[in-house]
C-alpha cells in the first residue's frame, strides 16, 4: 500500500504489527525511551553523547518517513505516521531500532484512489495534492518528529539545523534510492517534500557517477567524530 518491501531491515516485515505485544508506541521517545534510544546509538556506534543523537536521529528519521515518502511519491497515499500510531522496538541485531505502525493507521488519500471508495474507517479522503502534504507534514513533523526534535536539543548540545539536515538528507536519499520504481521526476518530488517540510535549504541534488543525481548536504551528521571515523557521500565537510 505504501510502496515499502518487507526486505528493508528498519522496517517491520510489510510495515504492519498485527502483535504489538513487544513494541512500544514511539511516543515514548519524548520521554522514559529517549534515553534507550541514545544509549543505543552509543554502544552501537562508541560516539560521544552528541555525536549518538545525531546518529540516532539521523537513522529513525530515515526509516520513520520512509513508508510516507515513498507512499506518497509511488501512489500518493500517506500513512499518517503520528508517534501514537507508529511503533518500535530495540531487539533487531542490525538496525538501531525497527519501526512498524498500527493495522488501523490513519492514511490520507485524494478522492481519485480507490481507497476512497473503500469504505475503510481508517481512510481520510482530502481534497487535493496540497491537502494531502499538509496531512504529510502534520502527522510526521508537526505531531511526531518536532516534539522528539526538541527532547533531543533538550538533552544534549546539538543543533537543530543539524539534525533537519538528516531529515532532509534521509527523504531524498528514499526517493533516489527507489527512483526505477517511482513515477515521475525524482528531483521535483525531492523538492515537493522538502518544501513541505520547510527543509529545502538543507541539501542540495547534484550530479552524481553515471548521471544519477546525488545529495549533498549543508550539515553533519556527525559520523566523522567516531572512534573509527566516516564521512559520509554528499558531506558537507568534503566541500571545499
Amino acid at each position: 500500500m505504501f510502496g515499502t518491501s518487507t526486505q528493508l531491515p528498519g522496517l517491520a516485515p510489510d510495515l504492519m504489527v498485527h502483535d504489538p505485544a513487544a513494541w512500544k508506541p514511539t511516543e515514548q521517545l519524548t520521554g522514559v525511551h529517549l534515553e534507550t534510544l541514545l544509549s543505543s546509538a552509543r554502544r552501537r556506534w562508541n560516539a560521544q553523547p552528541h555525536a549518538a543523537a545525531a546518529l540516532a536521529w539521523k537513522a529513525y528519521t530515515y526509516w520513520l518517513t520512509l513508508p510516507a515518502v515513498l507512499g506518497w511519491a509511488s501512489a500518493r497515499r500517506v500513512p499518517l505516521l503520528t508517534a501514537g500510531d507508529t511503533l518500535m522496538h530495540f531487539d533487531d541485531p542490525r538496525p538501531l531500532l525497527t519501526i512498524g505502525v498500527r493495522p488501523d493507521i490513519p492514511v490520507a488519500v485524494l478522492p481519485s484512489d480507490p481507497l476512497a471508495l473503500s469504505g475503510l474507517p481508517q481512510v481520510r479522503v482530502v481534497a487535493d495534492e496540497e491537502a494531502l502534504l499538509g496531512e504529510f507534514r502534520r502527522s510526521l513533523l508537526d505531531e511526531h518528529l518536532s516534539p522528539l526534535l526538541d527532547a533531543i536539543h533538550d538533552r544534549v548540545r546539538l543543533g537543530k539545523r543539524t539534525l533537519l539536515g538528516s531529515l532532509a538528507s534521509g527523504i531524498a536519499y528514499g526517493v533516489l534510492r527507489s527512483a526505477d520504481a517511482l513515477p515521475g521526476s525524482s528531483a521535483a518530488s525531492i523538492d515537493r517534500l522538502l518544501g513541505t517540510l520547510g527543509v529545502r535549504d538543507l541539501i542540495e541534488l547534484v550530479a552524481g557517477p553515471q548521471g544519477k543525481l546525488d545529495v549533498q548536504r549543508k550539515t553533519c551528521c556527525l559520523a566523522f567524530t567516531l572512534p573509527q571515523p566516516k564521512v559520509c557521500p554528499g558531506c558537507c565537510i568534503k566541500t571545499p
